[in-house]
């Protein structure tokens, strides 16, 4: 539905003098950038491989071409990112013993699996399986799965998603999550982090399409790579194997504990809910192929004219999948053309224009980060390592995934109730001409999925520019020719070999992405404002903990007009 902005929102957010129409992306810029980030020079652009190395080259040649200064580590242009790449091989052994019997399991089609922990195998005799519904211990919520059930070297089987995702209006448990809006809590990367911290060795999510918000096609497309950064002495290890299985093997092994999968996810979302023992055991053996590297985040920066302490910061992810299995055209390059070559060429336009103009009062940062695709582990390196404080930072922006496909009439909200930056958002996008839509996939869990996640954990208040968040409201074909490019997209090409840039894209609809989000940075860095997250967002108490650090630039103070 539409959003219109009301007369708070005008007194809350005052218009701005007039002034000479902004400055628009150049699409042919935006284009070239995206097709030669997805040619197959480039080999997928796999963090660690020859693909980056012909990536951050590339990448600083543009931001020094766009007019950018180096912001990276000891006046350079990256930060470097120590990180483990792991690749399991061929199983030897996969396989269920329940009720007497072995079952194997068909890797990748019965269950997927991968390693993020610092081994050259997988190894896992004989252990013990428990169900433990979502796998959630959200306190704050009343909510516990787990009910003291002790993990310690057995394999945690949970549900993706809420407890609340398919719960009905009668159900106690109806909105104590996010509803259809995934939360946290819903998200896998949680699930094997909760996992990992009750000692279990390993992590299986049911995958079901709706949940998840993604085929089984995207669960297997990393075909058992997987990354971590080098974690530090004395930290949390992950689970040793973490992985999915299917809903339907899932129901089996249910079945022959003697229970019923429909009957044990509605008891799942239930408080009462109390795990339960499979009365199985998982045993795997499969080699692991364990590489130390170094791969790197790529910085540039504007420095502000008065306020140069103060940063507005922009961000997109270069690394794709790399290689992969040939697909049914004979294919193996994961060229990551919309995801996120073109949210890449998006933000150095943006940059582009910002060093073409007058020299804004805040420091402007731009980003491009690694191994986003492996769990957001650039941006989360650059959180825990900042080279600009975050408590002086007004606000991150970030584009990932944008869509071809034309223009359109609305733009998305991402993760909606977060924060202020929605109402810049609106503001810029009534600039436009168009109106805000709440995301109509909210059971992705995209607020939790993209980089700009690991700096709202730190408090920053963010905005998400990401494609897949529902369809847009076409300008030819109205939502339904919006919904048929999300649809096609999100099951034929995420992720996906066909993902790759074409002659015939028509990117008038990215362009409006890319000049909207320039709006908002310009108004952000030419002004005192600071956006404040929502009182009901979770992130409100993390920014609260560092506000005397901006207690000179109150978020009271109205904007000034340019």
């Amino acid at each position: 539905m539409r959003t219109k902005l009301t007369a708070v929102l005008a007194a809350s957010l005052p218009l701005m003098a007039a002034s000479p129409p902004a400055p628009k992306v150049d699409m042919k810029r935006m284009s070239e950038i995206a097709r030669t980030l997805a040619s197959d020079e480039f080999q997928g652009r796999a963090p660690g491989t020859a693909g980056e190395e012909k990536t951050i080259p590339y990448l600083i040649q543009q931001f020094k071409a766009a007019g950018l200064q180096p912001a990276g580590e000891n006046g350079g242009w990256t930060q470097e990112v120590p990180m483990i790449r792991t690749q399991l091989g061929a199983p030897s052994t996969v396989g269920v013993t329940q009720t007497g019997a072995t079952t194997p399991l068909r890797y990748p089609d019965d269950i997927y699996m991968s390693t993020v922990r610092a081994t050259e195998a997988v190894k896992i005799a004989n252990a013990p399986m428990v169900f433990v519904g979502y796998g959630i211990s959200a306190p704050e919520r009343g909510w516990d799965d787990f009910k003291g059930v002790d993990l310690h070297g057995k394999v945690a089987v949970m549900l993706v998603n809420d407890p609340d995702f398919e719960a009905t209006a009668g159900e106690p448990v109806a909105g104590k999550f996010g509803g259809k809006t995934m939360t946290f809590y819903g998200r896998w990367v949680y699930k094997y982090e909760e996992a990992a911290r009750r000692g279990a060795i390993a992590a299986l999510v049911v995958h079901d399409t709706e949940g998840a918000g993604y085929p089984w096609t995207v669960v297997k497309s990393p075909a058992g790579e997987g990354y971590n950064v080098v974690l530090p002495a004395g930290a949390q290890q992950p689970v040793l194997l973490q992985g999915w299985i299917q809903q339907n093997v899932a129901a089996d092994l249910l079945k022959r504990a003697g229970y019923d999968l429909a009957a044990v996810k509605r008891q799942a979302r239930t408080a009462a809910f109390k795990p339960i023992d499979l009365k199985a055991t998982l045993t795997v053996d499969a080699p692991v192929k364990l590489t130390r590297l170094t791969s790197h985040n790529v910085l540039g920066k504007l420095t502000g004219s008065k306020y140069p302490d103060e940063t507005i910061s922009y961000g997109g992810h270069w690394d794709a999948y790399g290689i992969g299995p040939a697909d049914a055209q004979g294919r193996t390059i994961k060229p990551g053309a919309a995801d996120d070559a073109l949210g890449l060429a998006a933000m150095i336009e943006n940059a582009r224009l910002f060093a073409a103009g007058p020299r804004p009062q805040r420091t402007l940062v731009f980003a491009a980060w690694t191994a986003e695709e492996r769990g957001l582990l650039g941006s989360e390196y650059y959180a825990q390592h900042p080279l600009f404080p975050m408590d002086k930072m007004v606000a991150n922006l970030t584009f990932d995934t944008l869509q071809w496909n034309g223009p359109v009439k609305d733009a998305v909200v991402v993760g909606q109730g977060q924060s202020e930056m929605e109402d810049y958002l609106a503001a810029a996008a009534k600039a436009q001409g168009r109106y805000v839509t709440p995301e109509n996939h909210p059971e992705r869990g995209l607020f939790y999925r993209a980089d700009h996640f690991s700096f709202a954990k730190r408090g920053v208040p963010v905005l998400l520019d990401m494609a897949l968040a529902g369809a847009y409201d076409m300008v030819d074909g109205g939502r339904p020719a919006g919904e048929k490019w999300l649809t096609s997209f999100t099951s034929n090409c995420y992720h996906q070999t066909c993902d790759a840039w074409s002659p015939s894209w028509d990117l008038r609809g990215a362009a409006q992405e890319a000049d909207m989000f320039f709006a908002i940075g310009n108004r952000l860095a030419n002004s005192r404002a600071w956006p404040q997250w929502r009182p009901t967002s979770e992130f409100a108490k993390v920014r609260a903990q560092s506000s005397g650090a901006r207690s000179s630039a109150s978020s009271s103070r109205p904007e000034r007009g340019r």
